[in-house]
């Protein structure tokens, strides 16, 4: 006699809800400091380069440690280095409000990055308490939910420089300050109200061995079946993105000839429609498309955003390009973390997230320097290269339909 089917339910479990707010409020500490780390380089009197170093020294250090901690969590659970990755960010941002020296500035960057893996793990406790057919809806509405905090996070960076300050901290490290409580919040959060996931069976029965920590594990990744294809898919995509997010602003300052402030109102226009889009949208095109042909018409859609903003250098056409930017840009990043994890198997869920975020960590350190250099050329042409290099990404991301297909 078959066995009846479980009755499908919408509801997400509970620990899905509780791991989404905690990485909620850890993406608000994460982009309090995000304002404010090129002025602040500058009361340590670092040249433009040197300050550049602090947001690569950081990617490139959260690409070395992100899958050492996932590793680690596939044998010792997902709550316990969930709190060490969080309790570094606390030590690195204490450190970082109170230096009076250039280095260790650089070296609290560097052990946050370090240790910044709480995202990663985070999608390996998604990946643990929901099924296949629920992933993409859970890495939909968490996306969405993480990226909702790159809307709040800039607006308290402006609060807290207006912080009265003291024992010897500037405005700008007080923000770093209101950050590292913000950690400790989250911290506790996470040590209090979120169940280990990771069945014992799970973790006892899986052997740690040195070689799985070295580097070139990263890189061996790429010869996985599918998965390989969908990490270079996740650098080539992060790479463009990043190129694209450093040049818009030179060009809305110089070229547009808006404010500062004006910067903000994008970024809360494109975090709000993003997040909009996540919740309401992604599950209806999920249930009529396949996930792969969502993924290459979105990001073939953010290749024509990128080469349509120096063809229309107006302040109006700006605003609708980025508009229609933030609803196409929501779907890559979630749409790809489901395809991993479903690729993926349960056992391998905290390595695998983990090595995928350190290749979106090094597209980070990649494209700034990339698109400062194209940036001198003139204030167009870092969109012309990456809108020209998203739509080969694109086609890159539809040729994946039938190597996932395959067994």
């Amino acid at each position: 006699m078959t066995p009846p089917l479980p009755k499908k339910t919408n509801r997400l479990p509970r620990e899905f809800w509780i791991v989404t707010f905690i990485a909620f409020v850890n993406a608000i500490c994460f982009t309090i400091i995000i304002p404010l780390l090129y002025p602040y380089a500058k009361e340590f009197n670092l040249s433009d380069f040197q300050a550049s170093l602090l947001t690569t020294s950081f990617a490139i250090c959260q690409f070395v440690g992100t899958p050492i901690l996932g590793k680690l969590s596939d044998r010792y659970g997902r709550k316990p280095l969930l709190v060490l990755s969080l309790a570094g960010t606390v030590v690195a941002n204490i450190i970082a409000s109170f230096t009076p020296f250039a280095w260790l500035l650089f070296l609290a960057r560097m052990f946050d990055g370090l240790t910044g893996g709480n995202v990663s793990i985070a999608r390996a406790v998604i990946s643990d308490v929901t099924t296949a057919e629920e992933r993409p809806q859970a890495f939909g509405i968490f996306g969405a939910t993480f990226r909702l905090g790159f809307v709040v996070g800039p607006t308290l960076s402006y609060f807290s420089q207006k912080i009265p300050t003291f024992a010897g901290i500037s405005s700008l490290g007080m923000s770093f300050l209101v950050a590292a409580t913000i950690a400790v919040v989250v911290t506790l959060l996470t040590l209090f109200f979120l169940p280990e996931t990771l069945p014992a069976s799970q973790r006892d029965s899986f052997d740690l061995n040195p070689r799985d920590f070295a580097l070139d594990k990263i890189f061996r990744a790429l010869t996985y079946p599918k998965i390989g294809q969908l990490l270079i898919l996740t650098f080539l995509s992060g790479s463009t993105f990043t190129i694209f997010t450093f040049a818009f602003q030179p060009f809305l300052l110089f070229v547009l000839d808006r404010e500062a402030d004006t910067l903000a109102m994008v970024f809360v226009l494109v975090g709000i429609l993003g997040f909009v889009t996540q919740v309401f949208a992604l599950q209806p095109l999920r249930k009529r498309f396949d996930l792969v042909e969502i993924l290459s018409v979105t990001i073939a859609l953010r290749g024509v955003a990128f080469l349509l903003i120096p063809l229309f250098p107006n302040v109006t056409a700006f605003f609708v390009i980025m508009a229609a930017f933030g609803v196409v840009n929501s779907f890559p990043l979630p749409i790809t973390n489901a395809l991993i994890s479903l690729n993926t198997s349960d056992r391998q869920q905290g390595e695998i997230l983990g090595i995928n975020a350190s290749y979106l960590s090094i597209s980070n350190a990649v494209g700034p320097p990339v698109s400062g250099l194209l940036v001198s050329f003139g204030y167009g042409t870092p969109f012309w290269v990456t809108g020209i290099l998203t739509l080969l990404t694109a086609v890159f991301a539809y040729r994946l339909k039938w190597q996932l297909a395959r067994e």
